[in-house]
């Protein structure tokens, strides 16, 4: 007898369309969410072009060679950025930095996502200079633009003192 009664009671079928409209709304506030995150950020491919001592001229790759009798230099360093997916287009604006060696250079890349880094006082750096004891050191890069991960790269530039 208790079988007929919940055979011929209505009320079970309220529970599936519940839950079909608790989906349906569910879904909706899911895609009003997802279509107000900002687009995700991409990563840069980073490539230094030329470096080289300044009054010496560039050379191709990130190695800067310098005569063993002076102390300090300025160098001069091409980099170019560009965003690292299939398309590679120029990443323009991003603030560049290489630092080390006791010295600094900074700049902001280009329409083209180039920019050129000089290490002396009188572009807002600080002049590299390698002890009387060492024949080599490194400076590090660092890149920051809107829309991308931060890149940095320890070891960027190479300055070997020849003997």
């Amino acid at each position: 007898m208790k079988s007929k009664k919940l055979l011929n009671n209505d009320s079970a079928i309220e529970l599936p369309i519940n839950i079909v409209v608790m989906l349906v709304v569910g879904m909706v506030a899911l895609a009003a969410l997802i279509a107000i995150i900002p687009p995700p950020t991409k990563n840069m491919a980073v490539n230094v072009d030329e470096a080289g001592e300044q009054s010496l001229g560039l050379d191709p790759g990130n190695t800067v060679i310098v005569d063993s009798s002076i102390a300090q230099n300025p160098f001069t360093v091409e980099v170019k950025v560009t965003a690292k997916d299939p398309d590679g287009y120029p990443v323009r604006d991003a603030n560049v930095v290489l630092r080390g060696l006791g010295g600094v250079a900074t700049n902001v890349t280009d329409d083209s996502g180039s920019c050129v880094l000089i290490t002396d006082s009188s572009n807002n750096g600080a002049e590299v200079k390698l002890a009387s004891n060492q024949n080599e050191g490194s400076m590090d890069l660092t890149i920051s633009a809107n829309g991308f991960y931060d890149y940095e790269k320890t070891d960027a530039v190479m300055v070997i003192r020849t003997a």
